[in-house]
């Protein structure tokens, strides 16, 4: 391993969070110099100075390994969150070290967020924008055009089961992310603003639902704004949001709807449908809702909140049928479309996994049969499946140790499930008392940061993390 290269490269990442740390200080000198001004500058100084430290004293190195890459991947993600987490410790209340980390990975433990200053708001808020667009995608800026690791590490944050229709290098790559995630962050701002939300309250919600994290200003989320034109425009923007960005490129640059015509983007839009109209269906027919009008609307943006790994909230699921949460359950672990902000396994290898099974039990009914799984006009080799399945295996062999390490440190059953579920994803809320409305602030410690690393694994992905902690391992045995 080059610790030279890797060291420069995490730099970079630290100090991108300084930069919004500095933004925050200046959110808090706007507010009167709030509470959480000393804090963020301790916060600040010490993140600028580790992250400028390499740039000083470590001289530039332009070769780069895929080794190189994964460490780099792991440890900008991992120290991001560390560094990410001293403004909500330094500043006290109930941010206990666990629960500050806990709030950084994307999960909530505030009753009251409202009670928090603007400036740890914003910098609430800005930890979704960093992590949205990925720590991979920010490294894209800097790692060298000519470096053959380049397009290996754009693959981390893309699919090959979702590039039908389009051709891209790492170079597009990153135009495409940035440049489609910035317009959503902007376009959903000035949505936001026009429809009535303050300047502010427009900036916190448009880097949430850019980066489908969901972390509102709001003790009631969404709904607090008592406005449909609201949530109309939050379901749209945690739509485009959980979009393959490359797809949307395209559709923007050709000016056609052509690119749309994706077939996991038809898998993705039909799950959708199937699961709101049936989440609506249980609302109004069991007297949840007073009008298949809200039915519809609550049902529709809650499923899609879950979808999106977004977790606004327009109504309280504590209070649904069983059925429909579990509708959201499953939503929330097949999430969106790789090469989007979202988490969980993606609908890439959902879909694959239900072709797989297709072709199995054709198989066994009809054995000399040729049986080939497709995707749209293209066939798609054992070999390339193949890692998509073991994904899968690998995230329900997590889900089931996880959920049974929190029920031993004292997670009951009913929270650790669907909150182990809703970590993996990350979602944020999942049900019961840690559901839309609720949070996770009576959680054992020890629990709190098993969700912790699941958030980690669901947001990093497992292969990433498996190949820079064997590495790591490795090298220390030596």
């Amino acid at each position: 391993m080059n610790f030279r290269v890797i060291s420069r490269n995490v730099g970079f990442a630290l100090l991108v969070s300084a930069l919004f740390m500095f933004l925050s200080i200046l959110v808090s000198v706007a507010n009167g110099n709030d509470s959480a001004l000393a804090a963020l500058m301790i916060s600040f100084i010490i993140t600028f100075i580790v992250g400028v430290f390499p740039f000083i004293f470590v001289r530039k190195n332009a070769a780069i390994t895929l080794k190189d890459g994964y460490i780099i991947i792991f440890l900008s993600w991992l120290l991001s969150f560390i560094f990410g987490m001293l403004p909500y410790a330094l500043w006290g209340g109930p941010f206990t070290v666990v629960n500050a980390l806990f709030t950084t990975t994307g999960g909530t433990i505030l009753g009251d967020v409202e009670s928090l200053p603007n400036s740890l708001l914003f910098w609430r808020s800005s930890t979704h924008f960093i992590g949205g667009l990925g720590v991979v995608v920010f490294l894209l800026l800097v790692i060298p055009n000519s470096s053959p690791v380049r397009l290996r590490l754009a693959n981390m944050e893309l699919s090959s089961l979702s590039r039908e229709g389009y051709r891209s290098r790492a170079n597009k790559t990153v135009i495409m992310f940035t440049s489609v995630y910035l317009g959503i962050c902007v376009l959903a701002f000035v949505s936001y603003w026009l429809a009535g939300m303050s300047a502010f309250d427009a900036i916190n919600h448009a880097f949430s639902v850019c980066a489908t994290g969901g972390f509102s200003t709001r003790n009631l989320s969404i709904a607090s704004f008592h406005s449909d034109l609201i949530n109309v425009i939050t379901m749209c923007f945690m739509l485009l949001a959980s979009i393959h960005f490359a797809l949307i490129f395209m559709v923007v640059v050709t000016r056609s709807l052509k690119p749309f015509k994706n077939p996991v983007l038809k898998f993705y839009l039909s799950t959708l449908v199937i699961c709101s109209v049936i989440t609506a269906l249980y609302l109004k027919i069991g007297q949840y809702e007073p009008s298949w009008y809200r039915a519809f609307m609550d049902g529709t943006f809650q499923i899609l909140s879950y979808a999106s790994t977004s977790g606004f909230a327009t109504a309280d699921n504590s209070a649904w049928p069983l059925f429909p949460c579990l509708l959201m359950m499953y939503v929330g672990v097949q999430c969106g479309m790789a090469g989007s902000t979202t988490g969980g396994l993606k609908s890439d290898r959902v879909m694959m996994l239900f072709k797989a099974i297709g072709r199995q039990l054709r198989r066994n009914i009809h054995p000399a049969s040729v049986s080939e799984i497709k995707l749209g006009n293209r066939i798609v080799r054992d070999e390339e499946l193949y890692p998509h399945i073991l994904y899968i295996a690998m995230y329900g062999m997590l889900l089931v140790v996880s959920v049974l390490v929190c029920m031993l440190v004292g997670s009951g059953g009913a929270n650790a499930i669907p909150a182990t579920i809703s970590s993996l994803a990350n979602v944020g809320p999942a049900l019961g008392e840690i559901g839309t409305f609720g949070n996770y602030g009576a959680e054992p410690a020890v629990a709190k940061v098993i969700y912790c690393l699941d958030m980690f694994l669901g947001r990093v992905e497992i292969y990433p993390v498996l190949a820079a902690c064997g590495m790591i391992f490795s090298r220390a045995k030596r």
